[in-house]
């Protein structure tokens, strides 16, 4: 008796077609799986075991072999439960070969019959709709398979009703996708009218949100750095229906969705300076994604710079530049997408109070000069806004919160910009001024902000990538004051962002 399923494991965003082939024949009892499989796979061999019993189906006294074709692909992860029982049925005649022909099929089995979720179902749904092909998941899991588009899918609750539902005893429900609350605002992640002063600091914020720049703010412990920071998903636009899938789909891979299938908000990621490389880049035996690529289409926030390894500020200079980053190990080789808008803090020494009056220590100022040098030159290069950021005035208490403008009232500046660069980059895939190609920016500047341009970046030995940076945030200032043409001012203003001593 033969029987065949496809299952689905994952390289990256794309998907590799596994086939699940079961071979029972006579000899002594036995039940195998070949093709490569890891720990967890080779368990699956209880698991249904287990699952088939509480359902009173007991296994053939014969010798069954479990084939996981191609055999050189790695298999990893408990999704290969549901396809292998599913293939073993068919192979014992319980349910059709032919209902099970054109199905790809994902989900852990518990002992007692149910289907467990298991992660990677977008992108595995998505493959299967491109290939005309039905898709069976969990339960849990059915909101984010529903998100693929309109295509068959089945989401039964346990194995038993997989098979009444092949046998026509019970039809399992059609999958339709819930309302989403589609509200995205300042409420759900903090105000900026909880920050008192530092107007500095928010104006560069409503910048950098605007245009996607990536940022550094460099001041004393307790200024508000990272509270600044926590604010700027409440001032970014909303997610397109393209850029939500997207970010889905990365997301789905590291097994990190809602229930309601569907990433609809722009991750705001802030791993602490003592994650390790490989949590921060991505990797491991599978290569899966990392905090740079979860934070994909949002912000990677960085609190005290420095402090990361020194490997894993490096590996932020790929990303920065081309929006993506590659994994590379022995057995494989990913890229993932990793257009992120990088927000970092950092203190001006290791004490913090480099600057303050009173505060400093006695090795001032080399112990700044030494702290400084913890970030390489070409890393900064990347980086489009410097602001310091000083201590709260005692004045600054007295402000009402009333009397601070929201987050809702920048978000409204940021958004009308963002559509501004999205009909100026119509059909080229880019979707801020970050991403453009600042040779195209240079038609948008007047003839004497170019000369006064080329005058500033000449004084500061600006390197040819922080020109053009600086032509893309002067871009991103012109658009907030929806002005055609980048004028001096829009220069100007850019310059005293550009820190030039380090």
């Amino acid at each position: 008796m033969h029987a065949s399923i496809k299952t689905v494991s994952f390289l990256g965003i794309s998907t590799i077609g596994i086939d699940v082939q079961i071979q029972v024949l006579n000899g002594l009892p036995a039940f195998t799986v070949v093709g490569l499989p890891d720990k967890t796979v080779a368990e699956s061999r209880e698991r249904i075991r287990a699952c088939l019993y509480s359902m009173g189906i007991s296994l053939p006294s014969k010798r069954i072999t479990v084939n996981l074709a191609p055999a050189d692909v790695q298999k990893e992860g408990s999704h290969y439960d549901l396809p292998i029982a599913l293939a073993l049925l068919a192979a014992m005649d319980i349910i059709s070969q032919d209902d099970i022909y054109n199905v790809v099929a994902l989900g852990e089995l518990s002992l007692n019959g149910n289907i467990s979720r298991v992660p990677g179902i977008l992108p595995a749904a998505i493959w299967a709709k491109s290939n005309e092909k039905i898709i069976v998941c969990p339960e849990e899991c059915a909101q984010e398979a529903a998100w693929s588009g309109e295509s068959s899918i089945l989401a039964p609750r346990s194995l038993l009703s997989m098979i009444n539902h092949f046998k026509g005893e019970q039809i399992l429900p059609k999958i339709t996708l819930n309302d989403m609350d589609e509200t995205h605002g300042a409420s759900n992640h903090g105000c900026m009218s909880d920050i008192k002063g530092q107007l500095v600091a928010k104006r560069a914020m409503e910048i950098a949100a605007a245009g996607g720049h990536n940022m550094l703010m460099l001041g004393p412990p307790g200024v508000g750095k990272s509270l600044i920071a926590s604010r700027v998903p409440g001032i970014l636009p909303p997610f397109s229906s393209e850029e939500a899938l997207e970010v889905t789909m990365i997301h789905s891979l590291a097994g990190q969705i809602s229930e309601t299938g569907l990433v609809s908000e722009r991750p705001y990621r802030s791993p602490h300076h003592s994650a390790s490389f490989v949590s921060i880049v991505g990797g491991g035996m599978h290569a899966k994604p990392g905090e740079i690529s979860l934070a994909h289409r949002g912000v990677l926030f960085l609190d005290e710079l420095p402090e990361f390894s020194r490997a894993a500020l490096e590996s932020l200079r790929q990303p920065l530049e081309t929006g993506k980053i590659t994994i590379s190990r022995a057995n494989n080789h990913i890229t993932y997408p990793a257009r992120i808008q990088l927000i970092a803090a950092m203190n001006p020494c290791r004490c913090g109070y480099l600057g303050v009056d009173g505060k400093e220590c006695n090795l001032a100022p080399k112990c700044g000069k030494d702290y400084l040098r913890r970030i390489s030159g070409p890393l900064l290069d990347r980086i489009d806004i410097f602001i310091d950021v000083p201590d709260v005035k005692i004045s600054d208490f007295a402000q009402s919160k009333e009397d601070i403008e929201p987050s809702s009232v920048i978000r409204k500046r940021v958004m009308s910009a963002r559509d501004i660069q999205a009909d100026r980059y119509k059909g080229v895939h880019i979707k801020t001024n970050a991403e453009a190609d600042g040779q195209e920016l240079e038609k948008y500047i007047v003839e004497n902000a170019k000369e006064i341009l080329y005058k500033c970046v000449d004084k500061a030995k600006i390197s040819a990538r922080g020109y053009y940076r600086v032509l893309k945030l002067s871009r991103t200032l012109a658009d907030l004051e929806q002005c055609d043409y980048i004028r001096p001012d829009h220069v100007y203003e850019s310059m005293s962002y550009r820190r030039v001593e380090w």
